[in-house]
């Protein structure tokens, strides 16, 4: 009597828990669509912040792990309480990544971003972020090809396949930017940072150039076609952001709003980096890109156009916005990974889906080694006589090869937009590939993300960092004050200064461009646009 007396009591709190969940359901789809359920995801939102601030001291644990963590205990408990219908509480939906969630975290990328050190190591990263996002791509693409199959995973097509290498080539490099110290070492900070933003871009815009490929017939000439598309997008995109940039910098400077109003001129800002990355969307350009790089611009110019209250607002509001939205993303990610849906829509068995994820995950650590070590090799040739004296070692070149091995919301949303329509599917292959990327994203951000903390302390002790910080030379003042040609000098002399100039550029092209980049930047740029205008300003 006892034992059924407990049984009965049992399934009356389950019933009233599932009576709850029903109404909650029916109250957010009926009469308040969709607010209700906003409601508890920010609750669980503001959890995962306050989880986050709790775990601050350790830094085994940084926010995305956290963010996961939590949406997985939120996913099992809605499974739990919805009887295995459901794991979450909105359906993603890639346009609301990319049109809300991705902006503001790449603008502030750019707007926050150290551009002396961006600019000085800007062919490196331009190696490791454009170059081998392709090498990458190849080596998963080719390696899937011919592994799937040999898996039992059939019926993926020439174009599933090109986005599949395109989709696991995007990293998250969030992890690894929390350990490092960039005041310490700031070389490795800062090739980690550029590649990650660099990545992302790239990984964009090459999975838009694959969409538009003809795979019917794939040749030398379709190759060329899609690398000649890839160069340009990313130089109109790039433009385009400029423009915007500079565009925000020029209204803020000759109107001055601060006169009257801080909110103003903060709004325009906001607004103004959003209207670029909708404009180079609506131009089908990459408007990570434009966004990215009108950050960057407005931090140069802008940013000393407004007043000095709305300097310390704007960083502290678009890293807010940042933070929000990545935690969000990856909220989102933790709960999904229970949705009992597109498991039930997989028609493979448990040891097929466990070989495909092992095979992603190996593919992955051999398309990043396949070009971070020998473009490192490469760029160490190059900078050999450049003003860079700390190469990149072997151990640096592991901590970069580690840093791109977490796979974070590009990929998710890469995915989803392949592979779903407005985030529901179907097909039971399309379910498997959204399921393979986000046990792969689960895998590399839990597992990998909790090994990055103790390998860079390993790698790199802190007496080591701190020898690295004193032993660095900065670039000698003579060579940062190249002359600009001079209508006032001699024919002579001109010639004279263009050999030297030329022989610099041969010997150190980074910082050369550099140079004059800034003597143009306070001569013509910064009285027009805004900043301070020294000889020595910090690019």
């Amino acid at each position: 009597m006892e034992i059924k007396r407990l049984q009965s009591s049992k399934e009356q709190q389950q019933n009233r828990m599932m009576v709850l969940f029903d109404y909650v359901r029916n109250l957010g789809n009926q009469e308040h669509p969709h607010v209700l359920l906003i409601t508890v995801f920010v609750a669980v939102l503001c959890l995962c912040l306050i989880i986050g601030h709790l775990l601050e001291e350790n830094r085994w644990v940084n926010e995305s792990i956290t963010a996961i963590l939590t949406g997985c205990v939120a996913g099992t408990v809605i499974l739990f309480l919805s009887k295995g219908k459901s794991s979450h509480i909105l359906t993603f939906n890639e346009e609301l990544f990319f049109i809300y969630l991705l902006p503001p975290i790449i603008f502030n990328a750019g707007f926050q971003v150290k551009k002396k050190q961006l600019f000085q190591n800007f062919l490196t990263i331009m190696f490791f972020g454009v170059f081998g996002v392709f090498i990458s791509a190849v080596v998963i693409t080719a390696g899937s090809w011919w592994l799937f199959p040999k898996l039992g995973f059939v019926g993926l097509t020439a174009r599933e396949y090109l986005a599949i290498g395109t989709i696991f080539s995007s990293t998250d490099t969030v992890c690894t930017l929390q350990v490092l110290h960039q005041d310490e070492t700031p070389l490795l900070y800062s090739l980690v940072f550029g590649e990650g933003v660099a990545n992302d871009a790239t990984s964009v815009v090459l999975f838009n150039a694959i969409q538009k490929l003809d795979v019917s017939r794939v040749d030398g000439r379709t190759v060329l076609h899609v690398i000649g598309d890839f160069f340009y997008l990313f130089l109109t995109s790039t433009a385009l952001g400029v423009i915007a940039g500079l565009v925000a910098a020029y209204i803020l400077k000759t109107l001055y709003f601060g006169r009257h109003s801080s909110i103003r001129e903060i709004s325009l800002m906001i607004l103004i980096a959003y209207l670029s990355y909708m404009l180079s969307e609506l131009l089908q350009l990459s408007g990570i890109l434009t966004v990215f790089f009108c950050g960057i611009l407005m931090s140069h110019y802008a940013w000393y156009d407004v007043t000095d209250s709305s300097r310390i607002t704007t960083r502290h509001v678009f890293a807010t916005m940042s933070f929000i939205a990545e935690t969000f993303i990856f909220l989102y990610v933790g709960m999904d990974a229970l949705d009992i849906e597109k498991w039930k829509i997989t028609k493979l068995s448990f040891g097929t889906l466990m070989a495909i994820y092992s095979t992603l995950i190996f593919l992955i650590l051999l398309g990043r080694a396949a070009f971070v070590f020998p473009l490192s090799a490469l760029s160490n040739y190059l900078n050999r006589k450049a003003e860079r004296t700390e190469v990149i070692t072997f151990k640096h070149q592991i901590i970069i090869w580690w840093a791109g091995l977490m796979r974070g919301a590009v990929s998710i949303a890469l995915a989803f937009k392949q592979f779903t329509y407005s985030g529901v599917t179907w097909d039971p292959i399309s379910a498997t590939m959204i399921t393979n990327t986000i046990i792969v994203v689960l895998f590399s951000t839990l597992v990998f993300g909790f090994i990055t903390k103790p390998l860079i302390s390993y790698l790199i002790p802190h007496h080591e960092t701190i020898k690295i910080r004193h032993g660095e030379s900065a670039v000698p003042k003579d060579d940062l004050n190249v002359p600009l040609l001079s209508f006032e000098e001699s024919t002579a002399t001109n010639i004279g200064r263009a050999k030297d100039s030329l022989s610099l550029l041969i010997e150190r092209p980074i910082s050369t461009i550099h140079s004059y980049w800034r003597k143009f930047d306070d001569s013509y740029m910064r009285p027009i646009f805004g900043g301070p205008v020294t000889n020595q300003s910090q690019c």
